[in-house]
């Protein structure tokens, strides 16, 4: 892997995004065996695997149209690692069609015997059905692909000149795209993740939901630019004040998931009505209160303290090994939401779970990986770039 210091272009992106694919192929394998075995654990497994790696291409959607927005200067030099990682939306929505497959597996309310026996959802049947479901989906996909396509295309021309008026052209996309986005992934999280449990709702799960892929996209992003320093890419343009605003941007969001988690916690305790506990009640049974316990350590106490430390965020391997921590924790928060109701008497792991991670994992990473190497890993014609490449931390 080499890259060219004048136009800031692999002239060999190495073989990472074949080693992907073809590892996105044995998990595909993998997948279809566990899916022949086990649908209704395969689907659930899916379904786990696919939040997962989607709401990592959504926190990168957000993060690069919060770039625009506020006119940021440090974080040119890694915007086209959230740029590449955004673009990988279009392929989830593909991904999402086994999940559709599933859905009698996956969601109470897509059973015509349950809906005909449920006053509840009956009630919701105007919104809970699965023409809407599916119309919705494609809604959203439609809109976060539109969001990505434009925002990247207008970021590659402005490598070409006219500078300004495309910054502008960034701007104002992103401006009417956070609202849309702030909308579409609310009810994504409504839908694929909440309506597990039709009879329970939360009015703060979308932010939850959001909050979740915010952490873990900088995270992802952190391990990206690690991985190129490691090999010698970009190693003078993205300093170590980079990996420190990184490190300020995980400690601030690990707080904020735990804030908005909390929050849904404490109103739910307060409030104490049965048909709002059961969903927590469900995630204290048997070893699922030791998944609960893992979640509140591993995904709050333990990323909060040790990034507390400026050296911390400062130091390569620590930083590696925080990126990896939060991300695995990411992973077993998404199987808390998903799995409780498959796995009624408590939580286990099998090999179908990291067979749809390898697979959907596979593809992500080939196609993250197809579009930052084929263009200048950075964006060389931003009038904000020289600044962000002397970037210096004023703490």
């Amino acid at each position: 892997m080499t890259l060219n210091k004048v136009t800031y272009m692999l002239s060999d992106p190495g073989k990472f995004g074949m080693r992907m694919l073809i590892a996105g192929g044995a998990g595909l394998i993998l997948s279809i065996l566990g899916w022949v075995l086990d649908a209704d654990r395969f689907f659930h497994a899916y379904l786990t695997a696919f939040v997962f790696w989607t709401s990592i291409g959504l926190g990168a959607l957000f993060f690069t149209m919060l770039h625009h927005l506020v006119g940021a200067r440090w974080s040119v030099v890694i915007r086209r690692i959230s740029e590449s990682i955004m673009m990988v939306l279009p392929y989830m929505a593909a991904l999402f069609i086994p999940a559709l497959i599933g859905m009698h597996s996956l969601y109470h309310w897509s059973h015509a015997d349950a809906v005909a026996h449920d006053a509840l959802l009956q009630a919701k049947s105007g919104y809970l059905n699965q023409t809407f479901f599916i119309i919705r989906t494609v809604f959203f996909f439609a809109i976060w692909s539109l969001l990505a396509i434009k925002l990247h295309k207008l970021s590659l021309k402005q490598d070409k000149g006219d500078t300004q008026a495309i910054g502008d052209a960034m701007r104002k996309t992103s401006a009417w795209g956070m609202l849309l986005f702030a909308v579409t992934v609310t009810y994504a999280g409504y839908d694929w993740l909440m309506s597990l449990n039709p009879h329970w709702f939360s009015t703060i799960f979308g932010v939850y939901f959001f909050a979740g892929g915010l952490l873990s996209v900088i995270a992802f992003m952190t391990l990206i630019a690690l991985a190129l320093r490691r090999k010698g890419i970009l190693a003078d343009t993205i300093t170590v004040e980079h990996y420190h605003d990184l490190g300020k941007l995980m400690f601030a969001f690990t707080v904020f998931w735990t804030y908005i988690g909390f929050s849904q916690y404490f109103l739910i305790w307060y409030g104490n009505v049965p048909e709002e506990t059961v969903w927590y009640l469900a995630r204290w049974e048997g070893s699922w209160q030791f998944v609960s316990m893992v979640i509140l350590f591993g995904h709050f106490v333990l990323p909060f303290v040790a990034l507390l430390f400026r050296a911390t965020k400062r130091t390569p391997i620590a930083l590696t090994l925080i990126g990896c921590w939060i991300l695995l924790m990411h992973w077993v928060d998404m199987y808390w939401l998903v799995y409780p109701t498959l796995l009624k008497e408590g939580a286990s792991i099998n090999w179908i779970e990291p067979a749809t991670m390898l697979f959907i994992g596979g593809v992500f990473l080939w196609g993250f990986w197809g579009r930052f190497s084929r263009h200048p890993l950075i964006p060389v014609q931003d009038p904000k770039l020289a600044g962000s490449i002397n970037h210096v931390n004023p703490f």
